[in-house]
């Protein structure tokens, strides 16, 4: 009998502790890295969609449901989802997942932040005080993120470090290799005069050498009136620009009505995996984004 107990224990012990990681992933970008870097070792669960907006969420409760079993939180940090993930983060009681936890990973960390105000003012619209928080419109971004986010996962589940680094290596290869193809490939967009829709191209901006000469929003985060869009197009009689830009999540209305009258085509951009059917996985992410630029230049 005590045999039999001996035995039913030590299999508990070994399954619990091989047991996957459950990951509560913020944004798209990052559930699809987590992904690459952890295969099965993983349970994973994406809070948003590809066409949400991801500053304007709704804590809804299978969100908090899913964080209070959540063992690791993968988000973009910076403020981007200050407005419902504080409410979920408080609701689910985890303080595994709490800010300054093992368990809580804010990709923004890690890289380079553009656009950090030198003041906060409301007046100013959605401004983030840690800098503009889209990070994941630069290739290059994901791989000190990657470095991070696989040690992260070591330290939380040592048993599979191993594993977590072999993956690193095998993405880092890969995505070295596809950068210099991506950067190869829209060296004809290096100078190209662009208008955004909202605040959410620096990144790319900054990577791919665009010259940004206006947004469509007054402020970040505030739709613009006819009156405004009007001054834009002022601007552009005096500047031109080659095209507009909008993330697919974006109601498509301001830059339609800026391409019709300044004779631009208006891109859409994934901005996110799953933003266009195309943009299935993160290599495609950018595949798809270059091409969609450089058929904005024809």
């Amino acid at each position: 009998m005590k045999k039999i107990l001996y035995s039913l224990l030590l299999l508990l012990f070994s399954t619990s502790s091989h047991a996957a990681l459950n990951v509560f992933a913020c944004e798209p970008e990052w559930a699809a890295l987590t992904q690459q870097l952890a295969g099965d070792k993983v349970n994973l669960f994406t809070a948003t969609g590809p066409l949400q907006d991801p500053h304007r969420v709704e804590a809804r409760p299978n969100l908090i449901a899913k964080a209070r079993r959540a063992d690791l939180l993968v988000c973009t940090g910076a403020e981007l989802e200050v407005a419902w993930l504080t409410v979920i983060q408080r609701e689910s009681g985890n303080p595994a997942i709490q800010p300054g936890s093992a368990g809580n990973f804010e990709a923004s960390r890690y890289v380079q932040m553009l656009e950090v105000p030198s003041r906060l003012n409301r007046a100013d619209g959605d401004v983030h005080q840690m800098g503009n928080p889209h990070i994941q419109t630069d290739a290059r971004n994901f791989l000190p993120i990657a470095d991070a986010l696989a040690g992260r996962m070591s330290q939380l589940d040592p048993a599979n470090a191993a594993y977590y680094q072999q993956q690193l290596a095998a993405f880092r290869q890969r995505w070295q290799a596809a950068i210099a193809r991506w950067e190869k490939q829209a060296a004809p967009l290096r100078g190209v005069a662009i208008v955004v829709q909202h605040r959410g191209f620096p990144y790319l901006n900054n990577w791919l050498g665009f010259k940004q000469l206006a947004e469509l929003e007054p402020k970040p985060g505030m739709e613009p009136s006819a009156a405004y869009l009007g001054q834009v197009l002022g601007t552009l009689q005096q500047h031109p620009a080659k095209m507009v830009l909008r993330a697919a999540y974006q109601d498509d209305r301001p830059s339609a009505w800026i391409a019709d009258r300044a004779h631009i085509p208006a891109v859409v951009l994934p901005f996110t995996v799953g933003g266009t059917p195309q943009a299935t996985d993160l290599f495609a992410l950018f595949d798809d984004t270059i091409s969609r630029l450089l058929a904005g230049m024809k």
